[in-house]
């Protein structure tokens, strides 16, 4: 079955060999250090060995570099087609466009980013369409042509365009990506490899700007990824690719994903203006996906670049079937609704079968937001939609131990692990690696480190920090508060012959990563908020002694990482924010006994060996087939229309019948106001009263309302069983008696914390009212004059009651135009199971043969899932369970008819005797 891996980057790109290639880097120029002052963090410091000085490198006024930067993330340069891909470093990072790049490629021709203030960008919007106007009113010369293009006739740019645009179309190969989601790379690989996965095709842009290409090498490109590669690529437009990722990718939703509500820019038609950048490339990946689906296939979209694809791709595609992860963090429902189309986004989510997270603790606030924002009931399995349900997981993503190993391997590593034990000899090294951002927590790793050798001295001379900080994007704040940092630490600890802090701004050689996590003795990751974290994962592996001595290095671990959840007590977790908590825990990992050390790494290594990247791609790809075939048996489309013809069979077969029956919306549709008098249709009364006229047939007819509310309405059924308040309390079938379930002064204590909460939303919610019953309140907002404020009011009462009164066990739900609160412990279902025990002890009749379950709504879906689990028991030979409704569904057949056809069918078999 054929799978399409969707994300923003293809793992491939093109390398174009016929120009210069200015913006091509091997290696980065010279960086020296001061030989008598503090390094500045744009000092590039390296470690290439030159011999084995006696000093720390950055200490030494050696000028020979020690790192250099060579193509950081992939292994092996060499790629071939339908050969096993290289690995690709886990958390390899995205370059800006033109900038950094390891490959000859066409810069972006992407105009101005939008203007700041709305005025400024409806006027703009207003002079591009009087341009417009102007341009298709006459034809233009050759001057206003050239003008129109950019280009100033004789000009040195416009000869530089000419040869760029004529340069593309000629010598290219197919390469390695350095770019994109590396964990995601390797755990596909790795599946492929092992055939826990088969026929995968990626889909995704070529990871450079594509408007300078001709559409001929395009269409090459297209063919060779394709026919060759098994990649499928998407093109868009130089200006939706600039504005959809440096746009709203990075600069709104990227923030806002790990808890930092971007403060610019200020102004709303920025946000919408790039959010129209953003949908477009959204739309060109869902058509993509349409024109190359065909019906089986599985298609799995990837992170939050594209979290309206499953959306799009549903709307045309209701029957496939979608998954969707976000490899990043989810923030909770309060940081979530800063954004200004905070519903689309939910919304695309949304229409995906199965949407993953790398942890609970993501998934939880992804459940709490839909239930806020879009006001529908979220349970602990996913989000109930009007016609469908929506499940929802947690499945860490893991590395490739076999890839690591095979790279770990590599002469080039040995050689970096002799080299770097014999520059640190007789040294504790604790060493990181992260991108230098407002996320990753180096400066806050920096702090926790100098209080730490300012309390304790007598580890000054004994420790080595080695900080990488790789940068995609400029952020000139950041990196003078962490210069500061770092001159202030090497002014007051650095010695002649040591220094503790080295400090690379620059990314380091695969080989040369490798090595440094082999020999560290310590692994410091201070990360703010960070979806996962693999750089944990794979210092694990290098720490067990294959290629040097065992030293089983402690890890310290943002418990603000996902990797956090997954490691648990194995690792010193700490919060980055508690610069005392650090160092403190900087001096207990470099002083942890090796007996503590040895345990705790055997528990680490036994998580990061066993959730690998192959166990996430297997484990997913199960989990959704399974979701996906239980949401399919769900819909309406799928489940079979109710037979008359074998339903009369089956009753005239069985001698003891029970049927248990919803009322509103599945006898009836009715909807009365409180205190008014209640009286059932006469239709539905002479088909009841004709259904119990037959002795072998026993029947319950179940509702929401309260006891005297059906005593009312069905006062002409005599014996009939009732069930009220959607279990609560039942009348059993013969009876006048009630049996009440909950223990009513237990109730009325959890309902007076709840009416102080309702009390709260009913004064903002002019209309709103409580309808309050013996074992449930319900806060009705149909009446309310403004609907979209009332139900965004409805969200927040929701969330509120479940978080204030989830120990009292009650829970809320948002039903139409209404949130409904009652317990967890009673329901339809229960009171089912309740009536079918007295049944089945009193042996009436030789036991029940024959049950019928009619229902329409969420409340009955319990009911339905008890019903069909007594048949798979064989305690009921002959069980039929109904849904008159249009949602989707437990229930085994449906009534297209409705209510009428459900009377209809009730009456055809009280004609059966």
């Amino acid at each position: 079955m054929p799978t399409f891996i969707v994300s923003l980057f293809l793992p491939y790109t093109i390398d174009f060999h016929d120009l210069p290639t200015p913006a091509r880097r091997s290696s980065p120029p010279p960086f020296l250090n001061r030989k008598d002052s503090a390094p500045d963090i744009n000092t590039r410091t390296s470690l290439f060995p030159q011999g084995t000085p006696p000093r720390t490198p950055a200490a030494t006024a050696d000028p020979a570099e020690f790192f250099s930067q060579t193509q950081p993330s992939v292994a092996t340069h060499f790629l071939r087609p339908h050969e096993p891909r290289a690995l690709v470093r886990s958390d390899a990072h995205i370059p800006e466009w033109g900038r950094n790049s390891f490959f000859n490629q066409p810069r972006s021709r992407a105009g101005p980013i939008p203007p700041e203030t709305i005025l400024k960008y409806v006027q703009a919007e207003k002079d591009k369409k009087d341009a417009e106007k102007r341009h298709h009113s006459r034809t233009p010369s050759r001057h206003h042509r050239r003008m129109a293009s950019g280009r100033i006739p004789g000009s040195p740019r416009s000869r530089t365009l000419s040869k760029e645009r004529e340069g593309w179309s000629t010598e290219w190969t197919v390469e390695p990506a350095v770019q994109g989601n590396g964990g995601l790379t390797n755990a596909i690989r790795a599946a492929t490899e092992t055939g826990s996965m088969n026929d995968v095709f990626w889909v995704g842009t070529v990871g450079f700007p594509t408007d300078s290409l001709e559409g001929s090498m395009r269409d090459e490109i297209r063919e060779k990824l394709d026919n060759e590669y098994d990649a499928l690529t998407v093109y868009v437009s130089d200006s939706d690719l600039d504005g959809h990722y440096t746009h709203y990718c990075k600069t709104i939703l990227w923030p806002v994903f790990h808890y930092q509500i971007p403060d610019h820019p200020k102004s709303k038609a920025y946000e919408d203006h790039s959010y129209n950048f953003y949908r477009n490339v959204n739309r060109a990946f869902a058509d993509k996906i349409i024109k190359s689906y065909k019906r089986g296939d599985v298609i799995w979209i990837n992170d939050y670049h594209l979290l309206l694809v499953p959306g799009m791709v549903r709307e045309k595609l209701p029957d496939a079937q979608i998954g969707f992860f976000l490899h990043t963090a989810f923030p909770s429902s309060e940081v979530f609704r800063c954004l200004s189309v905070r519903k689309e986004l939910l919304e695309g989510m949304l229409g995906a079968n199965l949407v993953a997270f790398q942890s609970p603790e993501y998934s939880e606030h992804f459940l709490t937001t839909c239930s806020r924002l879009l006001v529908v009931e979220a349970t602990a399995d996913g989000v109930q939609l009007e016609d469908r349900f929506v499940d929802v997981a947690s499945v860490p993503i893991g590395i490739d131990p076999k890839g690591l190993n095979q790279a770990r391997a590599d002469p080039d590593v040995m050689e970096w692990i002799d080299v770097m034990q014999q520059r640190y000899k007789g040294k504790k090294l604790i060493v990181a690696r992260d991108q230098l951002d407002n996320i990753r927590g180096v400066r806050q790793k920096l702090l926790a480190f100098e209080l730490f050798l300012n309390k304790n001295p007598d580890w000054r001379e004994k420790v080595v920090l080695i900080q990488v900080a790789t940068s995609t994007a400029e952020n000139t704040e950041l990196a003078a508060t962490v210069s500061d940092i770092v001159t202030r630490i090497d002014s007051i600890h650095s010695t002649l012959a040591h220094q503790p802090l080295v400090f690379l701004r620059q990314d380091i050689a695969f080989s040369q990563y490798l090595a440094l996590l082999s020999v560290a003795d310590v692994l410091l990751i201070t990360s703010l908020r960070e979806g996962m974290n693999l750089t944990c994962h794979e210092y694990v592996l290098c720490q067990d002694g294959k290629y040097t001595d065992k030293k089983f290095g402690p890890i310290i671990l943002s418990e603000f990482t996902g990797s956090a959840s997954v490691l648990g007590s194995n690792v010193l977790t700490i919060n980055p924010w508690d610069y005392q908590q650090c160092a403190n825990d900087i001096r207990i990992a470099l002083e942890m006994p090796d007996n503590e050390k040895e345990r705790r790494y055997n528990h680490v290594r036994d998580i990061v060996t066993h959730q690998t990247g192959e166990f996430w791609c297997s484990t997913l790809s199960k989990r959704l087939a399974k979701v996906y075939e239980e949401q399919y048996s769900r819909d309406t489309m799928s489940i079979p229309r109710l037979s008359l013809t074998k339903l009369s069979v089956q009753y005239q077969k069985s001698n003891t019948r029970v049927f248990i029956l919803d009322y509103e919306g599945t006898l009836a549709t009715l909807s009365t106001p409180k205190n008014v008098h209640l009286s059932s249709p006469q239709r539905v009364i002479d088909a009841l009263n004709d259904i119990i006229s037959d002795e072998k047939n026993i029947v319950y007819v179940m509702s929401g309302r309260t006891p005297e509310e059906l005593e009312r309405l069905f006062i002409r059924v005599p014996s009939l069983g009732l069930i009220a308040e959607n279990g609560c309390f039942v009348r059993e079938f013969g009876q006048n008696e009630w049996i009440a379930f909950p223990d009513l002064s237990k109730v009325e204590q959890w309902k007076e914390s709840v009416k102080n909460i309702l009390q709260y939303y009913i004064e903002r919610v002019e209309g709103s009212e409580i309808d309050e019953r013996y074992c449930s309140l319900r806060f009705n907002y149909a009446r309310a004059e403004d609907g979209d404020a009332a139900a965004r009011q409805a969200g927040d009462c929701a969330n509120h009651i479940n978080d204030a009164c989830g120990s009292q066990r009650v829970h809320a739900v948002p039903v139409d135009k209404a949130v409904l609160i009652e317990p967890i412990e009673w329901s339809k279902g229960t009171a089912a199971a309740h009536i079918f025990e007295g049944l089945v002890e009193q042996k009436k009749n030789g036991g029940v043969e024959f049950l019928m379950v009619a229902g329409d709504d969420r409340e009955d879906e319990v009911i339905f899932r008890w019903a069909n689990g007594l048949q798979k028991e064989g305690l009921v030979k002959e069980v039929i369970t109904v849904s008159v409704g249009k949602r989707n569904t437990e229930a085994l057949a449906t009534l297209t008819q409705g209510t009428s056809g459900l009377l209809m069918a009730l009456q055809k078999l009280a004609k059966l005797r």
